[in-house]
């Protein structure tokens, strides 16, 4: 499964990047008005960093608005996903930016129909939110066990990628489930490696290699 940094923060991304385990990255409104910097301004700066997918989400919410931003942040990078809401007027636009080679995520999906219809509307990713759908009392990894069943059957190329991840157990469950992506905050993303037993088991490795005098030779 890959790994997306749900992130608009340069530092922050540039701190993930570097150690070479972000496959890509997912923003939004929300998170660059954190950031205080212009969006387009910060997309180019964040589109250099990751080789990767950079999805970038369009503000318009019409037909005609959503397609005019859409080209706007595609031309940004050649990596720019655009981002756009799954409504009537955000599939149409996904269809149009798709048939212009774009790709495309499908963001705010919470039931299995929303995510076949994005997929036959020519969706790159689709975007489930999984945390969002258990604050409601449903099972967002249910959805993406359906959404994998559905796309299995009939063979759709649309990636799904788990949006909403809250904890690790989320990660683990969206790997097991089939997600093809997670896309993770950046202080779920530091804790996936963190287990007490390696960090008890390094500290008695240490302390046995110190009383024995062990020592690498050349460093």
């Amino acid at each position: 499964m890959k790994i997306f940094l749900d992130s608009a923060d340069i530092k922050e991304i540039r701190e993930f990047a570097d150690s070479g385990l972000v496959d890509g990255i997912t923003t939004n409104p929300s998170l660059a008005a954190k950031t205080g910097r212009d969006y387009v301004e910060a997309l180019e700066e964040i589109a250099k960093l990751v080789p990767g997918s950079v999805s970038a989400e369009v503000l318009a919410t019409d037909f005609d608005g959503i397609l005019s931003q859409g080209r706007r942040l595609a031309k940004i990078a050649s990596n720019i996903t655009v981002k756009v809401p799954l409504t009537w007027d955000g599939l149409k636009a996904c269809r149009a930016l798709a048939g212009e080679g774009t790709t495309v995520n499908v963001t705010l999906c919470f039931s299995p129909v929303q995510a076949m219809m994005a997929a036959k509307a020519g969706a790159t990713y689709i975007s489930p939110f999984i945390g969002r759908v258990d604050d409601v009392g449903e099972d967002g990894m249910g959805l993406i066990r359906d959404i994998r069943t559905i796309y299995d059957n009939y063979g759709f190329t649309t990636q799904i990628l788990a949006a909403s991840v809250r904890h690790i157990m989320h990660v683990r469950e969206a790997a097991l489930a089939g997600a093809d992506i997670a896309t993770i905050p950046p202080s779920v993303f530091k804790s996936l490696l963190n287990h007490p037993l390696t960090d008890k088991g390094l500290a008695a490795f240490l302390a046995d290699a110190q009383k024995a005098g062990v020592k690498i030779r050349g460093t």
